[in-house]
């Protein structure tokens, strides 16, 4: 079962809307240093959550392994294609609703992201493309391969910068002061 290129277009399309709104919502292009960077490893600088890659990109592959599996929970039946507009449709609303300011002013309060200023448009196009990546691998790899890479990621990124999805989910929702004081030592 391979995607139809209307599928494609339609997930391109849901790209390109996403890019537009994050535009009107003022987001920058680009970071507002003018380059665009391959990979950022600094957390807590400006330029994090600006260009293609940093340490938050493994959490938005993990976002594919968890669309994959959603899509092939409740979604079974209709084709690959649909559950990947799905999930790209997901992925793309959290982008939105991840930079608005809200949310920008949540996660400076409740989490590890304390200047946090929200992200560029590409930074955002880029974690779309990172979750498609996710999405296709836990197509192609078996289970076990999909689960080991999830828990090595989280570990990783735990182990490096304190922080990974399970976390940013968990302070994001219900703050817990201890995370809070041991992800800033």
């Amino acid at each position: 079962m391979k995607i139809e290129r209307r599928h494609w277009l339609i997930a391109l399309g849901l790209a390109a809307v996403m890019a537009l709104i994050l535009l009107c919502m003022g987001r920058p292009p680009i970071c507002t240093c003018g380059t665009a960077k391959l990979w950022v490893s600094t957390v807590q600088g400006p330029d994090n959550s600006q260009h293609i890659a940093d340490w938050y990109t493994p959490s938005h592959i993990i976002h594919g392994f968890l669309f994959y599996l959603l899509g092939w929970l409740f979604l079974r039946r209709n084709p690959i294609g649909e559950r990947y507009i799905a999930a790209v449709a997901i992925e793309a609303g959290w982008e939105l609703l991840e930079n608005n300011q809200y949310i920008i002013d949540r996660y400076r309060e409740a989490t590890f992201a304390f200047g946090y200023n929200g992200d560029s448009v590409l930074n955002s196009l880029a974690d779309l493309g990172w979750m498609s990546l996710g999405f296709f691998l836990a197509r192609r790899l078996p289970v076990w391969a999909t689960v080991a890479i999830a828990i090595f990621f989280e570990l990783l990124t735990l182990w490096t910068i304190r922080d990974n999805l399970t976390l940013n989910v968990l302070m994001l929702v219900a703050p817990v002061d201890a995370v809070r004081e041991w992800q800033s030592l």
